[in-house]
């Protein structure tokens, strides 16, 4: 799709938080918090010329790298969330950007992810293939206090389960979703914790892709203050991917 003429580098897009998307205590679930983001990304990428269906002409598709959210409160069932967006940087294969959620004005949520130009046949990274010059970046206007960062993985973890990769958490890249990674991870932390929005703040690092049929386990850690939790998923004793939730 060609450029929108509605076209800003600062996208504002409105949410109302439903039903599906609610733990029972009618919060938002942290998996849905991360695709509301997501999804706001997309927009930004769609009305700027650089969106999936635009990139799919060169085989190429914007994949997760990092991701870090800081989480003030979480909004509720049928509170209408405003989710803000802009680049920080952006060149050849890589780009940064922020997103933040406003509720009545009052912002509750800041995140910084890290993407990567991903070829979906090669499937290998490679520089963007289309124009972004228009994007205004904005590199000292952060979302977050603390900026993402590489996950320190203790080996000596503990297993606590072992997983197939079914059809149901592909997307349409073809490999497992960033948010199906955080979903397997979080039905393993005690469910009281979630109910009563302890986290903090949260880091995801996506080092392999996973695809159908994959086996893999997933490994729990905890500091010794109990302040934060790591957890990371192997296949084959290689770790594909790592989350540290840290409590509040």
């Amino acid at each position: 799709m060609p450029i929108s003429p509605n076209f800003t580098s600062v996208l504002s897009k409105d949410w109302e938080i439903n039903f599906t998307q609610c733990t029972p205590n009618g919060y938002l679930k942290y998996t849905d918090l991360c695709n509301l983001l997501q999804l706001t990304a997309a927009a930004h990428s769609e009305v700027g010329g650089i969106s999936f269906t635009d990139m799919q002409e060169f085989d190429q598709a914007w994949v997760l790298s990092r991701m870090r959210v800081e989480i003030t409160e979480l909004p509720k069932w049928q509170d209408v969330v405003t989710v803000k967006t802009w680049i920080n940087s952006l060149e050849n294969s890589r780009s940064v950007r922020a997103l933040e959620m406003y509720v009545n004005g009052k912002k509750i949520v800041g995140s910084e992810t890290y993407w990567a130009v991903f070829n979906t046949k090669a499937r290998r990274p490679e520089a963007l293939a289309l124009p972004y010059e228009h994007f205004e970046l904005f590199p000292e206007k952060r979302a977050t206090t603390e900026g993402f960062s590489k996950i320190n993985i203790n080996h000596e973890k503990e297993a606590v389960f072992e997983k197939t990769v079914y059809l149901s958490d592909l997307d349409i890249v073809n490999h497992v979703n960033n948010v199906k990674y955080l979903e397997w991870c979080l039905d393993h932390v005690d469910p009281r914790r979630i109910i009563k929005q302890e986290v903090k703040s949260f880091e995801m690092n996506f080092m392999k892709e996973l695809s159908l049929q994959d086996n893999v386990v997933i490994h729990e850690s905890e500091d010794d203050d109990h302040t934060t939790a790591t957890f990371s998923i192997t296949k084959d004793d290689k770790t594909c991917f790592a989350l540290e939730l840290h409590w509040k």
